[in-house]
């Protein structure tokens, strides 16, 4: 080949590399023009959003108060520590084990936030710990430059001043779960750290209203993920303030007064207009420990407690009312006109029905009783004689009137509507016919029959109200806005026969009836209530002609339970009560005491009045 073809070769060669190059470079050029000039507004923006970083705000969560105005439910100062992944370095682990010697971290702890990492956004900060004392939130500032991607933040925890005496109305707050998320999706404040909401009572049933709106802050963030300075901030709105029916003063003497036995409850209502004043359920549980962050083993003792301490009792127990039922039965025969205030029965102490004999609680008989004497003795053999008379369908629907067998709406979760059954109920439920002894059952208050304490108090509410159809309800008012009872209908009772059974309710404790030993003695404060004692296990023959073992004799699951209900002053009545004692034995020893002592407090604090 000649020198000349080879400079031709490399002529050509050259002039295409440098073609090849001279493309290259303007391909960059226009890249970089576009990048620059013609898109350099957009990238700005995005590297200006990457620099400041707009963080939420969660709003002041609302007051719950009483009708006075005392907090039930409030907020406290709280620090907090939170990470966000971002600025982490890369190296979460070895942050977490930092972390871990300045603030003692457990296991769980760690488990919990590398979980909550994992789920979060690289940039949306997750809870590391809250409920921080002085002396850690000093050491995590002092050791800021070994903890990427740490801040503190001051926020706020729910606080209940009244603790476990309001816990089962209040209810508590908890930590937001992925079963949360579902139905409130577009709510973003609820992604927020240790962000909590509702999750029983009163915090549940209206945390819509309690949450409010969040605020928002825009941060100025370096490249490692460090809050430099705060750039702008609105603050959130605060939820709007609950006031409830209930007085902060008598909730917490019925729970203290309760609270002497095992398990039990109790509900005060106002007759008038249906202010439920106390609504009390013992054993309870510290509220606050769910707003801190309950331990997982106090969480499986209060699971695991037989006498359910995390169940409200008020509004979820379901108990066979015993006599307290017979002033139901009364107005149902007396309504039917087959039987009237004259009607009288003998009492030897038991009656037969077919092939069964049915036993009278006073083992020698009353005597010869009319209805006045069969109410405020209690004597099952006439109550025996009118459910026979009458039927479960008529007992059935004088229960209803009076407030049993459905729920009655009170704005808390769980509320049970208890059972008043008639035939139509057993041949759909039980595929059999209603029988003869059944009534004999229902009249005195056992059987199928089960109501919640809720119940009772609207029995006695309007039986004492002089047959308003009162419903019970929790709340006042919404922020500034009232809510006011819905006016009472007649519930269409005779008066002659109202009259007759609120005598025969007086006669129990001034008369020398079944409760005369649990009186109120003060002048002017006097109550009237009817008692019962409910059984919880089948007293067998053999064990009836031996002797029937006391209640205090036996294990406290198999004892009675022990039932009151009642309301005062007699003359003018203004509050009702219902008293439940789990296995407490009599109703005259052990629910009549505490109602007469909850009745006198009510009266002497006047705590219908409300501000």
């Amino acid at each position: 080949m000649s020198d000349r073809e080879r400079l031709r070769i490399m002529t050509r060669r050259a002039f295409l590399l440098g073609g090849l190059e001279l493309g290259i470079v303007g391909l960059l050029t226009g890249r970089l023009y576009q990048l620059q000039i013609l898109n350099g507004e957009h990238y700005r923006t995005l590297a200006e959003e990457n620099r400041i970083n707009l963080r939420l705000l969660p709003p002041p969560r609302g007051l719950i108060l009483d009708r006075m105005g005392t907090p039930f439910a409030g907020n406290q100062g709280n620090y907090r520590a939170v990470m966000v992944a971002e600025g982490a370095a890369g190296d979460v682990p070895g942050l977490l084990d930092r972390l871990t010697r300045l603030l003692a971290l457990t296991a769980e702890d760690r488990k919990r936030i590398e979980h909550d990492l994992r789920s979060a956004r690289p940039f949306n900060p997750v809870l590391v710990r809250e409920n921080l004392p002085w002396e850690q939130v000093a050491a995590l500032e002092l050791n800021t430059p070994d903890i990427p991607g740490v801040s503190i933040e001051k926020g706020e925890v729910r606080y209940y001043p009244l603790g476990e005496a309001a816990a089962h109305v209040i209810g508590h707050v908890g930590a937001v779960t992925d079963r949360d998320l579902e139905p409130t999706r577009k709510d973003p404040v609820l992604l927020l750290p240790g962000y909590k909401i509702g999750k029983n009572g009163m915090e549940k049933q209206k945390d819509s209203v309690l949450r409010g709106r969040a605020g928002f802050v825009q941060l100025e963030m370096n490249a490692r993920g460090r809050v430099m300075r705060e750039l702008g901030r609105q603050e959130g709105r605060i939820g709007a303030p609950l006031t409830l029916t209930l007085h902060a003063g008598l909730q917490e003497f019925a729970h203290h007064r309760l609270a002497e036995h095992p398990s039990a409850s109790a509900v005060v209502m106002d007759v008038t207009n249906g202010d439920v004043l106390a609504l009390a359920s013992c054993p309870g549980f510290d509220p606050n420990m769910f707003a801190q962050g309950i331990p997982s083993t106090v969480w499986k003792s209060l699971n695991e407690d037989e006498r359910a301490p995390l169940t409200n009792k008020a509004v979820s127990g379901l108990y066979a009312p015993g006599s307290t039922f017979k002033v139901v039965v009364a107005l149902a025969a007396l309504e039917s006109g087959l039987v009237d205030a004259d009607h009288a029965v003998s009492c030897p102490g038991h009656t037969d029905y077919g092939n069964h004999r049915f036993h009278c609680w006073k083992k020698e008989g009353h005597g010869r009783l009319t209805m006045l004497g069969g109410i405020y003795q209690s004597c099952d053999v006439y109550f025996y004689d009118l459910g026979r008379r009458i039927g479960i369908d008529r007992i059935h629907a004088m229960a209803v009137r009076l407030g049993l067998g459905n729920k009655l709406g009170l704005d808390l979760p769980h509320e049970r509507g208890g059972l008043i059954p008639n035939q139509a109920w057993k041949r759909a439920r039980l595929n059999a016919p209603w029988t003869g002894g059944e009534n004999l059952v229902a009249a005195i208050g056992q059987g199928y029959i089960t109501t919640t304490p809720l119940q009772l108090a609207t029995v006695a509410a309007r039986i004492a109200g002089g047959g308003l159809e009162v419903v019970p309800r929790l709340i006042r008012k919404v922020g500034d806005t009232p809510e006011p009872p819905p006016a009472a209908k007649s519930l269409g009772i005779n008066p002659d026969h109202l009259a007759l059974v609120v005598k025969g309710m007086e006669a129990v404790t001034q008369a020398g009836g079944t409760a005369y030993g649990a009186r109120i003695t003060e002048a002017g404060y006097e109550m009237a209530g009817k008692t019962g004692t409910s059984q919880v296990r089948r007293i067998s023959r053999e064990e009836r002609a031996t002797g029937v073992i006391p209640n205090e004799q036996r294990p406290w699951r198999e004892r009675d339970h022990a039932l009151f209900i009642g309301f005062a002053p007699i003359h003018a009545p203004r509050y009702a009560c219902a008293v439940v004692v789990e296995h407490g034995g009599g109703g005259s020893k052990a629910a009549a005491p505490i109602a007469r002592d909850i009745l006198l407090e009510a009266q002497k604090r006047d705590v219908a009045k409300a501000t």
